[in-house]
């Protein structure tokens, strides 16, 4: 397994890679933004798709109680916990069964809670669908995002709150929710009477010293009010393969999730994202050890590197996920010499903060699953950069 191979990925249609000219009108930018890989798939995985291929036939497919056994399996060995084998739908993707939850449990012009700076198809879901975004912004305090809850309380009954869209863990802060701020939020969702989407995708990314509280295990009353979105294609850089696992136990609510996919013509899941999945769950527990213990390396990396290169910026402590928040209002740059800063002078591409949510102007946002050498060429070119503002800057 080697992490520090640099596997071309240009004119393969990546989205990462080909499509600056498209999005930026740059085609000279190297690429930290959306949050893919830029490692080797296990060989398990490979296998399976090569046995797949060769059978020569791609028609529609179906999964059986072994793949939910695979999927149930890999959770319960993460976290101790066991979802009923009946609570598991598939989707073609989390943010598209987020889609399909705001449309399955609230109605046009309801009340979608969100926590900025999140993950921005999460609004662009609420409102395409006709739906209220409304957030409880998250503060931070100390290089570390905490929930004001009185502000949350405060939004959720004023607002009349159907649904929140809850990231955990959270992207791109980086937050592991406590378990005691995961049952504050389940509180409030039994005395104000709204669903909870948990977009769980990033918990196999869990920062040593910290754990992973899935959302539905608080309880069966929790659990009956939460659709619980997880997928493979974070975790084994499977993406362009289309294969989420939402967990809905309530069967009411399930029902009605399912006939939302219904409406959208959805129904066998992606051929080669089914053996992929199965694969991974599998037989790819050393891949992904080793592939996490790396990509923390880089974030050790990235943030000794920025304390002592870079000491005008600050990288949000990180608790999960493989990507890294980071704080550049100390240069004083509007948002969009900041933007120039980073494409004119460092070459990157990079995930602008403001995208996040207003009170994410000022901070961008890194992914650093990548070889350690083009890790190192990004922060070498953005040091450049920062340092070439003034000649107060160069050292």
């Amino acid at each position: 397994m080697n992490f520090d191979e640099i596997i071309p990925r240009a004119g393969t249609g990546s989205l990462k890679y080909d499509f600056g000219p498209e999005r930026l009108g740059r085609d000279d930018l190297l690429p930290m933004w959306v949050a893919d890989m830029d490692f080797a798939v296990p060989d398990c995985v490979r296998e399976a798709l090569l046995r797949t291929v060769d059978h020569r036939i791609y028609g529609y497919t179906e999964t059986k109680e072994d793949y939910a056994r695979s999927v149930i399996g890999w959770i319960e060995r993460r976290s101790g916990y066991t979802f009923p084998k009946e609570a598991l739908v598939k989707t073609p993707g989390v943010v598209f069964a987020i889609g399909m939850a705001v449309q399955a449990f609230t109605d046009p012009g309801d009340v979608v809670l969100i926590q900025n700076p999140v993950y921005y198809p999460f609004r662009e879901v609420i409102e395409d669908n006709g739906r209220r975004a409304v957030s409880s912004d998250l503060v931070l305090k100390e290089n570390h995002y905490e929930i004001d809850f009185e502000d949350l309380e405060r939004v959720i009954r004023e607002q009349k709150v159907r649904l929140m869209l809850l990231c955990s863990p959270h992207n791109p802060v980086g937050r592991v929710w406590e378990r005691w701020e995961l049952e504050r939020i389940a509180e409030l969702a039994e005395r104000y009477d709204f669903l909870v989407v948990s977009d769980e995708i990033h918990s196999d990314f869990i920062a040593d010293g910290h754990t992973h509280t899935i959302f539905a295990s608080l309880s069966e009353q929790v659990a009956e009010r939460t659709i619980t979105c997880t997928a493979p294609t974070k975790t084994f850089n499977l993406a362009g393969l289309q294969i989420s696992n939402i967990f809905i136990t309530d069967r009411t609510l399930r029902r009605l999730f399912i006939k939302r996919l219904d409406a959208a013509g959805y129904s066998q899941a992606n051929t080669f994202g089914v053996f992929a999945c199965k694969a991974a769950y599998d037989e790819g527990e050393a891949w992904y050890r080793e592939m996490w213990r790396y990509v923390q390396d880089n974030q050790a990396y990235f943030r000794e590197f920025v304390a002592r290169e870079l000491p005008q910026l600050r990288v949000v402590r990180s608790e999960g996920t493989y990507l890294l928040w980071v704080d550049f209002r100390a240069l004083g740059l509007s948002e969009k010499e900041l933007q120039r800063l980073l494409t004119d002078g460092a070459h990157l591409w990079l995930d602008s903060g403001a995208i996040f949510g207003s009170c994410g102007r000022g901070f961008q946002r890194f992914n650093v699953a990548c070889p350690r050498s083009i890790l190192r060429q990004a922060l070498e070119q953005l040091k450049e950069a920062v340092q070439g503002l003034s000649p107060a800057a160069d050292r």
